[in-house]
Parts: structure tokens; C-alpha cells; sequence
């Protein structure tokens, strides 16, 4: 599909002057990442769902976490009120109409939708460090454990390897000292503490196989509408470190994992982060870097990412600046770190000759933002205050039965909902401690000359049999005195013969 025949994605009407028309998103530019910020209660939810629908009607797909449980109603249609017939008017839109986007619900419990895994090995050790909060010396113990992992072809998938792994580290600290470097039993302590906290926020259920594949991400139906993938968010979100890690780490392996394609006519996939200040939250600088050369980088590969928080500042300046489409809702100034956000959002828009920005930021209403998105040879436009345009789908929470309902129709259930545990380190290391105590609980092998020196042993027994004791003649000392006397009896006939033939006259 060539670019003049993809609309563009209808975010809203303006209402900067009076002569103000639509505010519109363009397909090309969707992959050069977007913010949504704005105060609790003030209409992001619903922008993100307008985008979402958008770009999932153009053959997008998109990933975002439902932190409220409100964004779960993409899977149903809405339906028509006062209020939405009012804005459409005030819209004028003529093709609106209420419907469902194809939703799949993914869950890392597996409860409110397909369960969502991956492997030790797979989100490896600097992710893993900082779910488990590790200091320096303890993170380098986890990058000592990864590679004895490697060199001795052990599986780390779920975090049953994980801790077998760690107790053969204890068990074998001074040679790994020496091969590998210093690990002290400190450090291995404070590890396993943390993995016990990780596993009672039910931590080990992200861990483990089928690992999630990307490509299911990536889905579209045979009408050519893109999925939106629903990450069932709003228990995760009270296990922040958890639930930042792992989208962390899903935008990670979308970056390692997809080829450079260059500027496409639409993006491949959308990548919603919603919450976005915990990603950033006590974050090192290694991270840090990590997440803004991610950012940078995976615009190439037709992945669009946009963040979502209260504040634009929540986002570090090196990774705003890359944010080419911003959608701002209300703020209210009524503390200095309000006035601070305030600032900042009047800072980053393309300045409107129509409008005071840091006045108006104060005065919108629920449903309005400020919007600025990348035009023509990217080009951010002058920021405009839009009207958001209504989803079609229902804006609020569903039922379980309606969950179930698209749960049941989903295409990738089979492959996900059931548990898949295979021979790994765990496993392995659990067989080699086995031969271990078997061996150490089994009798020594006898030698022949172990065997001869303990009494009644074999060998003496053969050894008295042959040549007797001193009470026991044996078998060499009896065949010599038959031999004797069978010799000497013959001998003894000879002779009489002899002396019997002379007497009697017969030959000799």
C-alpha cells in the first residue's frame, strides 16, 4: 500500500480559532514515538484508545498495558450517548460508528488473559538486577553466574535454575573465585533474598517456557486490521520494578530481535508505555542510556513508542527530544512541581501565535489536549487545542464474561495457556548430585591385592585351597603324595613282575 492511499489517523477537531480544522496524525510518522501526558482523570486513557483503534484500522498492531482496567474495553463495542453524538457533530464526522477493535489479553498470572513468559537466560542479567534491586558487587556476581552458566551448557530457564545455579556457586565458591572472579557469600546471600521477595510477588510465573514470541505481537486479522495486544496491568502495577522490567524488556527484544527497515508508509507496531515515570524511577545511568539508545534506534525498525504520565517531565530531556508527536492534557498549577511540569510542556510545543500555552494547559477541559504532530518531511506542527475524537469501542471496564468471551476466541491460546517444563539446570545439576551421594554411599571396588591382604578374602581362600594351611593339606600337597604313591607302586609291580618271570621262566 502506497502512502497517498493511507488516511491519516483522526486525533481531533481543533479549536484554536474558529476556522480550525481536523488534527490528524499521519501513518508515516507514527513510528517517531509520541507522550501523552496530563493530571488523573483528564481524558489520556481515551486518547490512547483513539490512537490505538487508529493505527489498528490502518493494519498496525499495538502493545499497551491496561494499568486501570478501563482500556480492556477495545475488545467490545460501544455504545452511542448524548455526549458522543454531540462531539461527533461538533466533529463532523460522517463514517463513525460503534465497534470493537480484535483484541488478545495477555496476563503475566495468566488470569485475566494468556499467560506472558520468558526465560532467565532470555531477559538476562542487567534486567534481571534490577527486578531484583541488586547493588554493584551483587550485579557482578549475577554476570559471573550467566557466564558459568554458558560454559558449562546449563539451562537457566525458569527460577528454579536460577537458585539451583546460585547453590552451586556456594558449593563451589573458591574455584569460581579463582576462574571467574571474587564471589563472596555476602553477595550470594543478599541474591537469594531478593529472589525469595521476587517469587512472593508471584514473580515465577513470568519465568519459565513457551517463551513469548514476537511474531504474536505482531498479528493481523484476514480483514487487515492490526491486533491490540491488552496487558492486564492493574495488579502489576503495585509491583513497579516488576512491571517496568518487563516492558523493558519487551522493548528490548523488539529492538535486538527485528531488522532495520528504514521510513515505511505506516509503522509494524506501536508500543504503548503507559506509567512511563517508573521506567525511569531510581533507574542507573547504565540503564538510562540503554533505554534512550532503544528509543533512538528502533524508529528504524518501524516500532513507534509512546510514553504516557502525569508529567512531561517525567520523561529525561534525551529521550523527550525524540518524541515527535505530543498529545497534552490538563495540568493544574497548584504546587511548585505542577508549575515546574506546566513550564516544561509550554517549552517543548511548537509555538501557536494563537495561544498562550502555559495559560491554557490550566483551562482544558476533559476530552481537550494540546497536540502537535510531525506534518509533512516530519515537520512538528504548530501545537493546537483539539477536541480528542471518541473511540468506537466502549471507554470503560468489560465484564469477565466478556473477557472470556474474546480470551476463547483468541488465535494463540493453544500455544500459550499451558505450562511447558523441560530437562534444564535445575534438573541437571539435581542428577549430578545424585551420582555424587550414590557414589560416596557405595562399597570401595576391591583389587586383587586389597582383596588378598583382608583375612578370609578371596584370594586367600583360593591361595589355602591350592596350597593348603597348617592344618589343612592342600590341593598341590595331595596331588603330590597320589603322584607319589601311584609312582612307586608301579615301580614296586615292575619289580615283582621281574623277580616273578625269572622264577617261572617268562620274558622280562
Amino acid at each position: 500500500m502506497d502512502q497517498a492511499a493511507l488516511p491519516p489517523i483522526l486525533v481531533g477537531k481543533s479549536v484554536t480559532t474558529e476556522t480550525s480544522g481536523n488534527v490528524n496524525l499521519l501513518p508515516r510518522y507514527g513510528n517517531r514515538h509520541g507522550l501523552v501526558a496530563g493530571a488523573t482523570g483528564t481524558g489520556k486513557t481515551v486518547t490512547l484508545m483513539t490512537l490505538a483503534e487508529g493505527f489498528s484500522r490502518l493494519g498496525v498492531p499495538v502493545f499497551l498495558a491496561d494499568v486501570k482496567g478501563d482500556v480492556a474495553g477495545l475488545a467490545v463495542p460501544g455504545t452511542m450517548n448524548d455526549r458522543i453524538a454531540q462531539r461527533i457533530e461538533q466533529m463532523s464526522i460522517t463514517d463513525y460508528r460503534n465497534e470493537a477493535a480484535p483484541v488478545v489479553f495477555w496476563d503475566l498470572w495468566g488470569k485475566a488473559g494468556h499467560p506472558v513468559r520468558t526465560t532467565v537466560s532470555e531477559i538476562g542479567p542487567v534486567l534481571l538486577s534490577r527486578m531484583l534491586d541488586l547493588n554493584d558487587t551483587q550485579s557482578g556476581v549475577l554476570d559471573i553466574l550467566f557466564k558459568l552458566a554458558d560454559d558449562r551448557g546449563l539451562l537457566l530457564l525458569d527460577l528454579q535454575d536460577f537458585r539451583a545455579l546460585l547453590g552451586l556457586i556456594a558449593d563451589e565458591r573458591k574455584d569460581i573465585s579463582t576462574s571467574y572472579g571474587l564471589v563472596s557469600t555476602q553477595s550470594i546471600g543478599a541474591i537469594q533474598r531478593s529472589l525469595l521477595r521476587l517469587e512472593a510477588e508471584g514473580a515465577e510465573m513470568f519465568f519459565g517456557e513457551p517463551a513469548l514470541e514476537l511474531a504474536d505481537l505482531m498479528r493481523t486479522t484476514t480483514d487487515g486490521r492490526g491486533v491490540v495486544n491488552i496487558l492486564a496491568a492493574d495488579q502489576l502495577i503495585l509491583k513497579p520494578k516488576l512491571y517496568s522490567t518487563f516492558l523493558l524488556w519487551l522493548l528490548s527484544e523488539l529492538f535486538e530481535t527485528l531488522p532495520e527497515v528504514g521510513d515505511l508508509d505506516k509503522p509494524k507496531l506501536v508500543f504503548v508505555f503507559d506509567e512511563a515515570h517508573l521506567l525511569f524511577d531510581d533507574a542507573p545511568p547504565a540503564l538510562r542510556q540503554r533505554i534512550e539508545q532503544v528509543v533512538r534506534i528502533i524508529r528504524s525498525k518501524g516500532v513507534g513508542v509512546y510514553f504516557c504520565s502525569q508529567f512531561p517531565d517525567d520523561v529525561p530531556d534525551q529521550i523527550l527530544g525524540q518524541l515527535g508527536n505530543r498529545f497534552q492534557h490538563a495540568l493544574r498549577a497548584f504546587t511548585p512541581r505542577d508549575q515546574k511540569a506546566v513550564r516544561t510542556a509550554a517549552q517543548t510545543f511548537v509555538a501557536n501565535p494563537a495561544l498562550d500555552v502555559a495559560t491554557v494547559i490550566g483551562q482544558l477541559g476533559v476530552g481537550e489536549a494540546l497536540v502537535s504532530t510531525l506534518q509533512d518531511k516530519g515537520v512538528p506542527m504548530p501545537v493546537e487545542r483539539t477536541l480528542i475524537a471518541p473511540p468506537r469501542c466502549r471507554m470503560g471496564a468489560i465484564t469477565d464474561a466478556e473477557r472470556m468471551q474474546v480470551r476463547a476466541g483468541s488465535p494463540v491460546g493453544a500455544r500459550y495457556d499451558t505450562r511447558i517444563d523441560r530437562d534444564s539446570a535445575s534438573e541437571m545439576l539435581a542428577r549430578k548430585a545424585e551420582q555424587k551421594t550414590e557414589q560416596a554411599q557405595a562399597p570401595p571396588a576391591k583389587t586383587r591385592e586389597h582383596d588378598d591382604a583382608q583375612e578370609g578374602g578371596f584370594g586367600q581362600s583360593v591361595k589355602d585351597a591350592v596350597f593348603g594351611t597348617k592344618r589343612r593339606q592342600g590341593m598341590v600337597e595331595t596331588m603330590a603324595k597320589q603322584t607319589a604313591r601311584t609312582m612307586g607302586s608301579q615301580i614296586g609291580r615292575q619289580i615283582l613282575r621281574g623277580i616273578m618271570g625269572g622264577i617261572f621262566g617268562g620274558k622280562k
